[in-house]
């Protein structure tokens, strides 16, 4: 096996010989985002991803993300280092039951999170990230609004809303997210009174409640940039502690939870990169009918500005 450095070599030169960029989630490893040309949140790779003009696209995320690459970039060949790197909450609302809820609310528009797989995308009117759930919300013609696979968000976002949000399914959530409880962060809190804390809104009520600021992995990133606190507690997937770590040496930056991690996000590694360069494995195909029905609804996500969401529950 190469030595690290000798692996990141090979894998500028791969990606300059086939004119490819890689995109990378903040919950990556700490040495897969530093072999990024982008790192970012779901809707930062998103818009990486239409405008790139790049030939090949390693997308290290889950499966949902490489999805909406490929269907952003129908003349790109998208690739994703692992084809096992599955989003466990994707996976709670399939086509199926995104139809089954819009024939029991008929006169609906179903709003969908970003994290859901391209044949649910498909049947909704429109997507979502975390950082611009409220005002996709608002700016869809409806007043009630089905919104999945995340009850969390779903809570969060209507706090910001006088529309009737109504999450499908009732109970769908991120694994990793479940994992903070608010017992846990006033314990914290009160170890750490000179820290700020923050948490993504696919967290708890209770959680989002106790804490100082709420918001997307691009969010809370900017909050980390921009805030005079020099010591955070962070309540997400540890992957993102990486990029604040870079970008603030004069912080500190405190896991909520140690044991926060995604299998899945962490699936990708060097290696798998480098092998995803140079056989072009694994590529992310979807039928036409499922990606042009897909890319509507992406495209009224992408056509909005982004909402200055990131705040205190009130």
């Amino acid at each position: 096996m190469s030595f690290p450095d000798d692996l990141m070599k090979k894998i500028q030169n791969l990606k300059e010989k086939k004119r490819a960029v890689i995109l990378a989630h903040n919950y990556q490893r700490p040495e897969v985002q530093d072999i990024a040309d982008f790192v970012g949140d779901s809707l930062e790779l998103s818009l990486c991803a239409t405008q790139t003009d790049a030939k090949i696209i390693v997308f290290c995320g889950v499966n949902f993300m490489a999805e909406t690459a490929a269907i952003l970039n129908p003349d790109k060949k998208v690739l994703i280092p692992d084809r096992n790197a599955l989003c466990p909450m994707a996976a709670m609302l399939p086509a199926e039951l995104v139809k089954f809820y819009r024939k029991k609310h008929p006169d609906a528009k179903i709003v969908l999170y970003i994290n859901s797989l391209a044949e649910a995308k498909a049947n909704c009117d429109a997507v979502c990230t975390s950082a611009n759930s409220v005002e996709i919300i608002n700016r869809i013609d409806s007043e009630t609004v089905l919104f999945g696979p995340d009850s969390n968000l779903a809570r969060y976002a209507k706090n910001f809303t006088e529309k009737n949000v109504i999450p499908i399914p009732s109970m769908g959530f991120c694994p990793v997210h479940k994992l903070f409880n608010k017992e846990e962060i006033l314990r914290l809190k009160k170890s750490h009174p000179d820290a700020e804390i923050m948490a993504h809104p696919e967290c708890s009520p209770e959680v989002c409640e106790a804490v100082d600021f709420v918001g997307s992995t691009s969010k809370m990133y900017q909050e980390a940039l921009s805030s005079e606190a020099k010591k955070f507690i962070v309540a997400t997937e540890i992957g993102l502690l990486h990029r604040m770590k870079k970008a603030r040496k004069d912080a500190v930056f405190i896991p909520a939870y140690e044991e926060a991690i995604c299998v899945n996000m962490k699936l990708h590694t060097l290696e798998k990169v480098y092998l995803s360069l140079k056989q072009e494995r694994y590529p992310v195909e979807l039928p036409p009918k499922i990606m042009d029905q897909a890319r509507k609804a992406v495209e009224f996500m992408l056509k909005t500005r982004e909402n200055p969401q990131g705040k205190k529950l009130q």
